[in-house]
Order: structure tokens, then sequence, then C-alpha cells
């Protein structure tokens, strides 16, 4: 019988380890240099369309219109070579094959995943880059994780560290990337994978700064001048977009319910068509989003109101339709563009009341910060994230207050959720799992198996026998072979009660050795009693294996011996 290394055994219990740390400093890196490759394709499927990268407005009326189709066009060719049911794609899609495959992902759906966002980003959808980031980064990093026969709580560290160095990459937000994983995409705080999610995003951010250089582009707002004067209107700012992003989460959920029978050709071809329309009498809606912004708040304070509300339901209804007719894109670029546009519009509004000369400016942070937080429900995340984008240590406090306000009106008052949780319910996909089932899924079969044991090729009876003259805490385990004439296990354990030698016999369940103690559990659960044996590679090589009473005792006592 093969034997188990170390390195894997190490991988497999829940405890910051040398080894899960450079695995992930080599996932993050192969993450990074995804989302480079992904930049490099928008950029070249831009210039494709003959005009200058990011820029849509200097493009003419019916090309403005054309446009989308045509992206639609190429989506849909590649969904059509790969397969409509690998169409899943984005963050949803991801925290779903957390749950059920330890974040391991479909290639045919990250293909789609890459050109998809590729091609609507390029052709002026109103989607955002973090949602393809996540799941490339995901799918890149699990992938190198699954080749290696890493255990599945492993690869499940492994897959969210590619996805905080696909965001550090993507936006230069380290420390923002660490926050969204742990607070939006795992929902816990473990000190054994806080540290390579942490290593893995520093990677990806250093990789893109060295090929693009340390540039951000929100470098643009001026330094923060709010006095404490103004922190009332925050408050109002809040409590406005805590309303809006419930509205905006419950249209989109409305949207994706009542299209979610349409045929996928027929659902992207709506999108294109609405995408395009905006985008004949609103041009600068399909510009990115720092574009739009700088746009806005380089008006005056008189124009800006009439331009801000224009853009602002063009940005809100785009995004809606884009997102919830399909299109393989992020919500998280749209979504801080919607609160930057709010925070402009409540500045118009409170500048006659207030002597404060970047009020547009300041109020612009303020509303991106509100209404991330609001709408994904992550606060922490949201002000990381806006510090780190502004590159202003001075937004902390009044974005607290902001954030705050926003996030109690939100699931208080309109008992608002995360966007992506309401996603999830709405396409039935599954992702939870009972406290249970989550606690063992952070301990691979591998670091607690036992391995000394004996295997008979003989019958049950010689087995039994043997069984008896060994230890109680030895395991004899026969090799046989089934009525349908497959090859099977039998664990006879030697019991002493009443001072009688007796022996129960079980027939042993097969897991591979990249299960976890959830898989184990989840096939004796029923029964309640005899245990698993583990293999590698091939059925009949047994390297280990576990019983009911281990697991027992872990759930009641906390150990496994």
């Amino acid at each position: 019988m093969n034997t188990v290394s170390a390195f894997k055994k190490r991988l497999a219990l829940p405890q910051t380890s040398w080894q899960l740390c450079l695995l992930a400093i080599f996932g993050g890196l192969f993450a990074a240099l995804l989302i480079i490759l992904f930049t490099l394709t928008i950029d070249g499927l831009e210039q494709l369309f003959k005009y200058q990268v990011g820029q849509y407005t200097s493009f003419d009326t019916l090309s403005r219109f054309l446009i989308p189709i045509a992206g639609v066009s190429l989506i849909l060719a590649m969904s059509w070579l790969t397969g409509y049911q690998y169409i899943r794609t984005g963050i949803p899609f991801v925290l779903h094959r957390l749950k059920i495959a330890y974040g391991v992902i479909p290639f045919r759906n990250t293909l789609n995943q890459f050109w998809g966002g590729a091609v609507a980003l390029a052709s002026g959808f109103s989607v955002g880059r973090e949602g393809p980031a996540v799941h490339i980064g995901a799918a890149g990093a699990s992938y190198v994780g699954n080749k290696l026969n890493l255990p599945n709580n492993s690869i499940r560290t492994l897959c969210a560290s590619g996805i905080a160095a696909a965001i550090a990459a993507t936006f230069n937000t380290p420390i923002a990337a660490v926050m969204f994983v742990m607070e939006v995409i795992l929902r816990e705080y473990k000190i054994h994978i806080f540290i390579p999610i942490m290593l893995a995003s520093i990677i990806g951010s250093m990789v893109t700064s060295g090929v693009y250089g340390p540039v951000n582009e929100f470098e643009f707002f001026t330094t923060l001048s709010l006095e404490n004067t103004i922190y009332p209107y925050l408050v109002v700012l809040g409590i406005l977009l805590g309303a809006l992003a419930s509205a905006f989460n419950h249209a989109l959920i409305y949207i994706l319910d009542k299209f979610k029978r349409w045929s996928i050709v027929t659902r992207l071809g709506v999108a294109a068509v609405i995408t395009g329309l905006f985008a004949l009498f609103a041009p600068i809606a399909i510009d990115p989003l720092h574009s739009e912004v700088a746009t806005v708040l380089s008006l005056d304070i008189g124009a800006q109101w009439k331009i801000i509300t224009y853009l602002l339901c063009a940005k809100i209804l785009m995004t809606l339709f884009a997102i919830g007719l399909g299109i393989p894109g992020g919500m998280i670029g749209p979504i801080l563009a919607i609160g930057a546009l709010t925070g402009i519009a409540t500045s118009t509004l409170i500048s006659p009341l207030i002597d404060a000369p970047n009020v547009a400016n300041d109020m612009a942070l303020m509303g991106m910060a509100g209404f991330m937080a609001a709408t994904l429900n992550a606060p922490l995340a949201a002000l990381l994230a806006v510090v780190e984008l502004s590159n202003q240590l001075e937004v902390v406090v009044p974005a607290m207050i902001v954030i705050t306000t926003a996030c109690l009106v939100s699931g208080q008052l309109f008992n608002n959720r995360s966007i992506f949780i309401m996603q999830l319910n709405i396409q039935n996909l599954p992702y939870r799992k009972t406290p249970l089932e989550t606690s063992l899924q952070r301990i691979g079969v591998i670091g607690v198996m036992q391995e000394t044991f004996t295997v008979l090729n003989t019958d049950k009876e010689s087995a039994k026998q043997e069984a008896l003259t060994t230890d109680l805490d030895s395991y004899v385990i026969s090799e046989e072979q089934d009525e349908n004439g497959e090859q099977c296990f039998f664990w006879h354990q030697h019991i002493l009660k009443n001072n009688v030698s007796k022996i129960d016999s079980y027939q042993l369940k097969p897991i591979s050795s990249q299960d976890t103690l959830a898989e184990a559990y989840l096939a004796l659960k029923t029964e309640r009693c005899g245990g698993v044996y583990i293999y590698q590679q091939d059925k009949t090589n047994i390297v280990g294996m576990i019983s009911f009473e281990q697991i027992r005792n872990y759930l009641h006592e906390g150990k496994l011996n």
C-alpha cells in the first residue's frame, strides 16, 4: 500500500503552515498573471473596435449602438462552442462552487467568464472587472491545488487566496482584497486561512504594479476637506444610500426572476439593445467609472444637477439590465459609480447650506463607500476599498458614519441582504452547509486517519479470528470481493464487553484522500457506526481509515483520538 506524504498531511490540518503559505504565493502569482492576460485581452478588443481605449464617447452614434450587439454576438459564439450549460459565471457562482466543490471550477465556465467578461467590458456594458477577476482568480489557484491532488480543505484556502490576488491585481487594493474575501466570500476569520490569503494579495498587487506601475485609477480625487459640521449631512446621505441599495438589490432580483425563463440568446440580445439605446443618448454612461466621475466633478455645480440626474438613472438601469439579463461581468464597479454619482447629486443639494469648497469630491467618496457597503452587506471591505482607491486615510471616520447608517437603514428598515446571497437564492444555487458540516470541512481525512492497520487477503471468518488475537486498539481489515466481483474492505473491530471478547465487522466505505471529515461523516451518518477507508487514486489503494467513533469524539470533545 502507498503512503501519503507528510506535506499533504500537514495541509489537511487547520493550522498555519509554511507549505500552505508557499502554495498561496504560487497560486496568487498564477492568478495575477491571468488577470494581466485578461486586461490585455480587454485592451486588445477595444483596439480591435478601433477607438481609444476606455473612451467610448469618441465613437460615432451608430457605432455606439452596434458595439454592444457585436459584443453579445461574440459572447454567444463562445457559449455555443463550450455549451450553454457552462454559462454560469461571476461571484455568486464562485460562492456556490466553494460550498459544493471546495472552489474547484469547471474549465468551460472559466473560459466563458474570461472571454465573456473581456468582451462585455470592451463593448461598453455596465459591468465591473471584479466579477471576472474573482472567477478567474479562484479557478486559477484552485486548478493548481487540484492538479497536485491536495486535500480539499487546502484547495478551498488556495481558491480564496487566488480571489484575493486577483482583486488586488485588478484594483491595486491588497488590504481591501483580503477583507473582501474574508467578509464576502468566506464569511469567516481564521488565522490559518488569513495569512495565506494576505500573502497572495500582496503578490497580486506587486505583480501588476511591476507591470503597469503603482497607478491608482482614483488619484484624481482631491484631499478630503470635510469639517465636523457636515457630519449630520453624512447621516442623511447614509439614509439615502441605504434606501437606494435596497431598491437596487430588489429590482435586480425582480429582473432575474422575471427573465430567467427566457433563452440565453434572447436575454443577452435584449441587454445589448438596451445598452445600445442608452449609449445613443447618454454616451458618458458607458465610459469607465473613473472617467464618469472625473467628468462630472469637472462641471460647475449648476450644470452638475441636470447631468448627474440623467447619468445616475442611466447607470442604474444599464447595470440592472446588464447583470439581470446575464451579461458575464461584475457589479462592484457599477455600484461604486452609482454611489459616487449619488454622493455628487446630494452635494448639489447641500452646497448652499455649507461652506466647503470640495463638497462634491468628498461626497462622491462617501457615496462610493456607503452604497457598496449596503449593497454587498460588506462594511469593512467597502471602507478599506475607498481608503485604498482614494489613497486617503482621512476618509475613515466620515466613511464609517455613512457606512454604518447605510447598512442599518438597508438591513433594518428594508430587510436588505447581500446581493450575492439574494442572487444565489433566486438562481437556486446551494451555498449553505450545516454548522456541523462546515466545521468538519476544515479538516482533511489524511491529516487524522489511522495508518496502523493490517490488511488480510482472506475470508471474513479467518479475519475475525486474527482480530481476536490482536490488541483492542489495532485495526484488522480484510480485502475481499463482493457479489459483483469488485474489491471491498471489511473492518473487524475487537471489542471487550463485560470481560467477553467479541468481533464487530463493518464494510468500510471508500472516500478519496482529497476529502474532508465532512464527506466521511456524510458516508456514515445513516448507520452511525463503522468507518471509511481512504484511498489514493485507485480505490484498491488503501492508505488509512477513520471510524465513526473518531468523528463522534471530535464533535463532542473537540479531539479525534
